[in-house]
């Protein structure tokens, strides 16, 4: 009991999951899920994403956030971008920016890096998800 009050309890942290899921917005009906894992405690995240049709997840590297305030004269409000850098095998395959205001996400864009071809996804916060199991399509 005596070794309890001599060193202070440690703080305990948790990953937080934070699952989006899109379609693609043009072509071919493409599923993505999106998972942003973090630890505030530890100050750090991570990410990755898993299209409708694989089993494995692509691991994503967070490159940066860009914050741009609205207008003068409105309640302050922000829209935040986000880019991941997607890599496969040790090389940087692609590069995924999110933008959103608050908890509304209005967009996700993939451009492959080899290709440069450009993929557009439109959010549907109405689809079920879990830690789980993902997205259920």
């Amino acid at each position: 009991m005596l070794m309890l009050l001599a060193f202070p309890t440690f703080a305990h942290s948790e990953v937080e999951t934070e699952i989006s899921c899109f379609r693609s917005q043009e072509g071919k009906d493409i599923k993505l899920e999106f998972r942003i894992y973090s630890d505030q405690t530890a100050k750090w995240s991570g990410a990755g994403v898993k299209y409708g049709t694989s089993k494995e997840s692509i691991p994503l590297v967070f490159k940066s956030t860009e914050q741009e305030a609205m207008s003068d004269g409105r309640p302050f409000q922000s829209t935040t971008t986000t880019t991941w850098v997607e890599v496969v095998g040790g090389a940087v395959t692609g590069e995924y920016v999110m933008v959103r205001q608050g908890a509304l996400i209005y967009g996700m864009a993939y451009t492959n890096a080899k290709s440069k071809k450009h993929y557009g996804f439109e959010h549907h916060p109405q689809i079920e998800s879990s830690p789980e199991k993902g997205c259920q399509w």
